[in-house]
């Protein structure tokens, strides 16, 4: 507690506190600014009605990434997924596709800035088209897989087509305005912006998530079951609840040893005499993080098997294959074997992916040589970045494992508990992994404030 208080004694750093939590507060508002011309009540059904379906989980994972709320359509509908999505298509770019972003990206500060720059005017036609999308697809009548939420004054002619227009632009702003509250934070506040917005978006839904869990619907008491064992089918009784903080707690341990948990690998540099004095010879590492790749091979992975969904159920639709239909059921069941072993393999694959676009054995190497260092044992040059990929290979498949048991925890807790997804997501998963990530990121510049400070850091004895 005592070490608490010491951030607050430091007036820059209360200062900048306070001012992430200001541009939070602005977030969570919009949050709650709907979309106009649109019926709310009657989109509150559909989605409460779907919420359990393939199209209530798509839109709660793409809501969880994102930060937005797809399901209630306000101005902050898209979140920031569209500036993430021209943010992974620029580093994708910048590593070896383009050479004059990658030149950009070895140029070091002005580098980085310009390609921001880049980023935020590709963010645009990126935010025009998912709204596009968007607003399709609330327009369009409930008989033509539309969702039919338009008044029926709006319904036709230039009222509609004025409704989807006026719909893209706001959204399509409140990104904009989302990217520009992060770079706000980045600049005057402290942490990582986008990250803390997504993970605001994450704890803001915990509250929900925990009054399922615990409260009854209908009476809005606490629900009987949990001082029962052995309830009824569906009801969560007092043993599922105490697997369910088991869980809990073996994820946030387990995501802060494997977040924090690093390959360390020495390195020496080499002797210079000048005179009598002798410079350099000194032994260093170079870390190398398990969990290289972060939570992006979950995303791309989640977000790929939703096309066989959607493919098969549109060869089911056209044709009546029933074959279609048994494998959009297949990938519609989140708690089944075939889900979630294709789940496992795609994470797999991105998780390597990612990770070789993103870490340069060869450039490392060759920056290790230009600096006069080595790693004993290896030659400078091919023989040093040869070891290099050999070393990434096998802790990014530890790492691919880790987060591949965090990403089905709560499919498997779904079908074995029967327990509501929306409960599950929250108390193991993905969610979980951003939200400890980023905070763990916070205490870190935090900590660098009161070290500088000469004070006590928050993780010290």
């Amino acid at each position: 507690m005592q070490t608490l208080l010491t951030i607050f004694k430091i007036p820059e750093l209360r200062k900048k506190i306070f001012i992430t939590l200001v541009f939070l507060a602005v977030y969570r508002i919009g949050y709650y600014v709907p979309l106009p011309m649109i019926d709310h009540a009657k989109m509150a059904e559909k989605m409460a009605n779907a919420q359990g379906g393939a199209l209530g989980q798509v839109l709660g994972f793409v809501s969880m990434f994102s930060g937005g709320n797809l399901s209630t359509a306000c101005i902050f509908s898209m979140g920031i997924m569209p500036y993430i999505s021209a943010s992974i298509i620029i580093q994708l770019l910048a590593s070896g596709v383009v050479p004059s972003l990658e030149r950009l990206r070895k140029e070091g500060e002005s580098g980085r800035k310009k390609l921001n720059e880049i980023t935020r005017y590709l963010t645009v036609p990126i935010c025009l088209v998912q709204g596009f999308i968007i607003a399709q697809s609330v327009m369009r009548p409930e008989g033509s897989d539309g969702m039919g939420l338009t008044p029926p004054t709006y319904a036709e002619g230039f009222n509609l087509y004025w409704f989807g227009f006026s719909a893209v632009v706001t959204m399509t702003a409140g990104t904009v305005f989302l990217m520009w509250l992060g770079e706000q934070i980045d600049e005057y506040g402290i942490g990582n912006g986008i990250s803390l917005i997504i993970m605001a978006g994450i704890v803001a839904r915990l509250p929900d998530a925990t009054g399922k869990l615990i409260f009854d619907s209908t009476t809005g008491k606490v629900k009987e079951s949990l001082f029962t064992l052995g309830a009824a089918t569906g009801d969560v009784s007092f043993e599922k609840l105490v697997v369910l903080l088991f869980l809990f707690v073996a994820v946030v341990v387990g995501v802060i040893a494997m977040t924090k948990a690093q390959r360390r690998i020495p390195t020496q540099s080499a002797k210079h005499v000048r005179g009598r004095r002798v410079y350099g010879g000194t032994r260093q590492f170079l870390p190398m993080k398990v969990n290289a790749a972060g939570v992006m091979p979950v995303i791309f992975a989640s977000t790929l098997l939703i096309l066989p969904w959607f493919l098969f159920n549109l060869i089911a639709n056209v044709t009546d294959a029933g074959w279609a239909a048994s494998m959009a059921q297949t990938f519609q069941n989140h708690s089944g074997w075939m889900y979630n072993v294709m789940y496992i393999v795609m994470i797999y694959v991105f998780c390597y992916f990612w990770v070789a676009i993103t870490f340069n054995p060869k450039e490392i190497a060759d920056n290790l040589k230009d600096y006069g260092s080595f790693i004993p044992g290896y030659r400078p040059g091919k023989r040093t970045a040869d070891y290099l990929e050999r070393v990434l290979m096998r802790i990014t498949y530890v790492g691919a494992a880790f987060l591949a048991v965090i990403a089905i925890i709560p499919n498997v807790v779904t079908g074995v508990l029967e327990i509501d997804p929306v409960v599950a997501s929250f108390y193991g998963g993905t969610g979980l992994l951003i939200v400890i990530s980023v905070a763990l990121d916070l205490v870190q510049k935090i900590n660098s404030h009161l070290v500088m400070r000469n004070y006590a850091g928050l993780t010290d004895d």
